[in-house]
């Protein structure tokens, strides 16, 4: 397969190392029941917020994988460092994965398709996989562009760090409570909301474009992910900012990328223009316009 030597989808037996590191925090997630409060409750959905949408989504996601908007190179990296925090590797390494993802999507070099399984594509190319969240020399090939960045870099290597800065800030502001639930628990459950975009936006919901893949759009992976269970619409239009294309398909990731425009923090949004009578197989810049 094109991805053995890629990410390693294929290894054989556990990757040990993340095992390990996912039973952790499923477990702590699991103790923080037993720690309940709903000001701990409160900063773990402000975290999910500010990690699974201004960080994945928006940041890891529309912005550094497919361009879909620009901003000031300040306001990307405090959307990239908030990527880190959903604890799915750093820039590099994410954006790698999503690219390669995109060439070989539900075909032979797909990291996490579920033609080769629903579980392999949720969890089971992590575990049985190898992390590559370090090896900046695999990933390079696939990001020239934030290969060029020092920054990108460096915090591709150092990804934990930001994490244990919040760690300590709510233990200071909170306790334990607000540790257990503002890492272990929100983390956990941006992990799954993520993985679901993979597996269950794969398989089950509505094909508005007719792609070479079998991404769906999911009503529920886009409430859990901030708008990116609009998979097909994401599929047949990879670099449009835009998810939701239709009023009734709630994508606060799009809602956030426009307040930025709002503030002057966002520019040259690109979207896609779509109407009841569009169909595509592959992105097609010509119907991708800058918002107005």
């Amino acid at each position: 397969m094109q991805n053995q030597t890629v990410i390693g989808v294929r290894a054989r037996g556990f990757n040990l190392g993340v095992t390990a590191f996912l039973a952790a925090f499923h477990l702590a997630a699991i103790a923080a029941l037993f720690m309940f409060s709903w000001s701990a409750l409160a900063v773990a959905i402000i975290m999910w917020w500010v990690a699974g949408s201004l960080g994945i989504g928006m940041a890891y996601h529309r912005l550094l994988t497919h361009r879909g908007f620009k901003t000031s190179k300040p306001v990307e990296y405090f959307l990239s460092i908030c990527g880190t925090l959903a604890m799915e590797g750093g820039p590099i390494a994410w954006v790698a994965t999503h690219r390669i993802h995109h060439a070989f999507s539900d075909r032979e070099g797909d990291p996490h398709s579920p033609r080769d399984g629903k579980w392999w594509s949720h969890m089971g190319w992590i575990i049985n996989g190898q992390s590559l969240h370090n090896n900046i020399d695999v990933t390079l090939r696939y990001v020239p562009d934030l290969a060029k960045d020092p920054f990108y870099v460096w915090l591709t290597k150092l990804h934990f760090l930001p994490q244990v800065a919040l760690g300590f800030l709510l233990f200071y502001l909170g306790g334990w409570p607000f540790v257990f639930w503002g890492i272990f628990v929100r983390v956990v459950f941006s992990w799954h909301a993520t993985w679901f975009v993979n597996s269950a936006a794969h398989i089950w919901g509505s094909r508005r474009f007719t792609t070479r893949d079998d991404s769906r759009n999911n009503w529920w992976v886009a409430l859990l992910s901030f708008g990116e269970g609009w998979h097909n619409n994401h599929h047949a239009h990879p670099a449009s900012a835009r998810h939701g294309l239709a009023w009734y398909e709630f994508d606060l990731n799009w809602y956030g990328i426009k307040l930025l425009e709002r503030f002057g923090l966002a520019h040259s949004i690109r979207v896609a223009r779509w109407s009841h009578s569009t169909k595509a197989t592959t992105e097609d810049e010509d119907v991708l316009q800058e918002a107005a």
